[in-house]
């Protein structure tokens, strides 16, 4: 009897139930991959929104006017100066910040918060006084520098697991923001007025607050940051100067020609505001070209060799800028200057991050992040020159930055040569 109970009702078999166990593990990988993938692209498209910020001021000086007679670059480096200061603070508070009120918020508050500063930098428009737009630019750069700080924050995770895709799908983003910026204010230069144009300006961040009002982001992760005895070390060490030197010209270099290259333009070769606009949409738009041509040369081409192409070809386009006394000479100047430039900083941020594991681009990193907020300086060190020895300086000394990355590639190879790193 017992035994035609067992036939009757067999026991059920162990694996059978292993199985199933196994089977319904990688549905709930792919869920989770794919939610950490919409994190991740959600993330990296507020990259758009900072590039947008930071390439308004570029683009926006000559509709306020500062490339009529007489000029006053001062008051331009000022605006400059401002940017980079609030920037500055907001990343260095960035990480108290994202402690006591979450990663969401941060991004909420910092988009909203950029479309008041719109709102109120249309209100002071010229002929209100210059103090006035400065202070409404400092609040602009601290929203930039505290959503960048909050973007890079949410995509740790995504940088750890491959640096290099991470780095140049946000700097897709970037450009598309900055190139974005540049032709809005192009297009309804004659047609709005500027606070008219602002006011269009200000709907951006409104519309990337409201995508992360219903967007969610996993906590926040501690970040790596070094420790005080490793910053002082990198100071001491050539390697680490070297490359905070190199990062220092080289990002004062792109930040510099893209702020003031329609006032060059403008005063120099006497193109009108539109076209000086549009020329500097095609410098976002060939650096931009040029990075995502870099990334399938990467693998391929020897790294010394594709870093010493790049900076002999931006150095040849900033000669053809000095020297031309035409506008299709500026393009063909605009366009070596981008292309040389977009493969150098990808190639920088990768060769950092092989030397020096705890380095982050968003975070605090020492001696690097010195040199980054060095490079923001730029613009505006080129506007009290310009006020002393003339507009051309704004490309004469981005000439002799590429001169010294140039010379600083060559010092970083041999430095590894003698390390053997």
């Amino acid at each position: 009897m017992d035994f035609h109970n067992r036939r009757r009702f067999p026991r059920p078999r162990r694996t059978r139930g292993t199985i199933k166990r196994v089977s319904a593990n990688p549905v709930k990988t792919r869920e989770e991959t794919a939610l950490s993938q919409t994190h991740d692209d959600r993330a990296l498209a507020g990259f758009f929104l900072t590039g947008f910020l930071l390439a308004l001021l570029g683009a926006i000086l000559p509709a306020w006017g500062y490339h009529r007679d007489p000029a006053d670059f001062i008051e331009v480096g000022n605006c400059f100066l401002s940017v980079a200061i609030g920037v500055a603070i907001a990343t260095s508070l960035g990480r108290r910040l994202i402690a006591r009120r979450g990663l969401r918020r941060v991004m909420i508050g910092a988009c909203a918060a950029s479309c008041l500063t719109l709102i109120y930098l249309a209100a002071v428009s010229p002929p209100v006084s210059n103090w006035w737009r400065i202070g409404g630019l400092l609040f602009l750069g601290a929203c930039a520098g505290a959503l960048n700080r909050a973007l890079f924050q949410a995509i740790s995770a995504s940088y750890r697991r491959d640096a290099a895709s991470t780095v140049i799908r946000g700097g897709i983003w970037f450009g598309l923001g900055c190139l974005a910026a540049t032709l809005l204010v192009f297009g309804a230069f004659y047609a709005y007025s500027v606070p008219t144009i602002l006011l269009f300006m200000a709907v951006v961040p409104a519309v990337f607050a409201a995508l992360y009002y219903k967007a969610s982001f996993p906590a926040a992760e501690r970040a790596m940051h070094p420790t005080l005895r490793q910053a002082i070390a990198d100071f001491r060490s050539p390697g680490a100067v070297l490359f905070a030197l190199l990062l220092f010209f080289q990002f004062g270099n792109e930040y510099s020609i893209a702020g003031w290259l329609p006032l060059f333009l403008i005063r120099r070769l006497g193109v009108s505001p539109p076209g000086a606009l549009l020329l500097l949409a095609f410098y976002w738009l060939f650096l931009m070209a040029g990075r995502l041509l870099a990334v399938p040369l990467l693998p391929r081409v020897h790294h010394g060799k594709l870093a010493l192409a790049s900076g002999a070809l931006a150095l040849f386009g900033c000669l053809v800028l000095l020297l031309t006394d035409n506008p299709f000479g500026a393009g063909c100047g605009i366009f070596f200057i981008g292309a040389g430039y977009a493969s150098v900083y990808p190639l920088v941020l990768e060769l950092i991050g092989r030397r020096f594991p705890y380095y982050h681009p968003g975070f605090f990193n020492g001696i690097f992040s010195i040199a980054l907020f060095g490079g923001l300086l730029a613009p505006a060190t080129l506007g009290y020159a310009a006020e002393f020895w003339g507009v051309g300086v704004v490309v004469g000394i981005p000439l002799l930055g590429t001169f010294m990355v140039i010379a600083l590639l060559v010092l970083i190879w041999l430095e590894s040569k003698v390390t053997g790193r």
